[in-house]
């Protein structure tokens, strides 16, 4: 592995709980090397304050978790993404910005946890299972040997990873 630090923008339409996971996820087991980013194509505003809640009961970082525009990475001053991962199906079959650098890119859909009606339990259990997906997914993604990987097998990699456990019925691979 490269010292460098590699940018990961993990996009969803809403920006407000799966890519706001996956973000703080990536942040926690990235350990420095891999650095996570979340957009929406569409975002709500605010962040699903169970999410919130949730990260920060399992010891996740929230420090500044919003819900945002993908906009906000494709301006000439955002930082320069290595991998733009969508992680719904809406935002997969969106026209995406032009993003700066060309990035990698890849579909990494899940069912929504915020979706999920019921009590609590019902609830947290959602979150849970969308961040274990997550979570399985982005280990898989940080034990590939990029520095053994060229271009093209390092893409089948990335998207063969948005076809493990858990994939949403879409399995597309744009982004």
């Amino acid at each position: 592995m490269t010292d460098r630090v590699f940018n990961i923008l993990f996009l969803c339409t809403g920006n407000s709980a799966r890519s706001i996971l996956a973000e703080s996820a990536m942040n926690k087991l990235g350990e420095g090397r891999f650095r996570g980013y979340s957009a929406g194509s569409f975002p709500k505003g605010a962040v699903n304050p169970d999410v919130l809640q949730f990260l920060t009961r399992i010891g996740y970082p929230t420090e500044g978790l919003r819900s945002k525009s993908w906009e906000e990475f494709s301006k000439p001053d955002a930082p320069a993404m290595d991998f733009v991962f969508t992680v719904c199906d809406d935002a997969a079959g969106e026209t995406c910005p032009i993003w700066p650098g060309h990035p990698m890119t890849a579909h990494w859909g899940i069912e929504d946890p915020s979706h999920v009606e019921g009590n609590d339990i019902e609830r947290e259990r959602a979150f849970v299972t969308a961040l274990r997906y997550l979570e399985n997914r982005i280990k898989l993604f940080l034990a590939l040997p990029f520095n053994q990987l060229d271009a093209m097998a390092l893409k089948a990699h990335v998207r063969e990873i948005g076809q493990t456990e858990g994939a949403s019925s879409r399995r597309g691979d744009v982004a």
